[in-house]
């Protein structure tokens, strides 16, 4: 049994028009595989969501957020999974010193190439909501087979 919880963080940090993103490479069992995705990961007992995501984003790459942004609330539905609630974060300033991952690669990415990159494409949705700068927002997206079947924001079907 599964026993990770349903909330989640990911934060896209930003530096000289770039985000950081991460290429997922290195775990054998990744539903994430070859997909690039931002730093974050599963809530510990306890934790808000401010402390997942410091936590995680100093776990992942060394670094320590000094300015965030709470941007919206990601629901993933997935077949027969449990639904993820995902916490979605920007930032803007850091300290420290960026170091290898576990998890993959770590690269500053130019945000105007960053939708060539092999991503989900509920991903592509969230990222536009974040270049355009749309105020907090509920997104939910349900995958059938890796593929996206349904999309909403704030409530109405896109």
């Amino acid at each position: 049994m599964d026993t990770k919880s349903p909330l989640t963080t990911l934060c896209y940090i930003q530096k000289d028009g770039c985000y950081l993103m991460l290429h997922r490479v290195s775990k054998k069992d990744d539903v994430n595989r070859d997909k690039w995705i931002g730093v974050g990961g599963h809530f510990e007992p306890g934790e808000s969501p401010e402390d997942c995501l410091l936590r995680e984003v100093k776990e992942e790459t060394g670094l320590t957020l000094t300015d965030w942004q709470f941007r919206g609330i990601v629901t993933f539905i997935n077949e027969d999974d449990p639904a993820e609630y995902m916490c979605l974060y920007t930032a803007t300033a850091f300290t420290g010193e960026l170091r290898a991952c576990d998890e993959g690669t770590l690269e500053w990415v130019p945000v105007a190439t960053v939708d060539s990159l092999n991503l989900w494409e509920g991903d592509r949705i969230f990222f536009r909501l974040l270049q355009s700068n749309a105020p907090f927002f509920s997104l939910k997206l349900t995958y059938r087979k890796g593929r996206l079947v349904e999309k909403t924001l704030d409530g109405t079907p896109l």
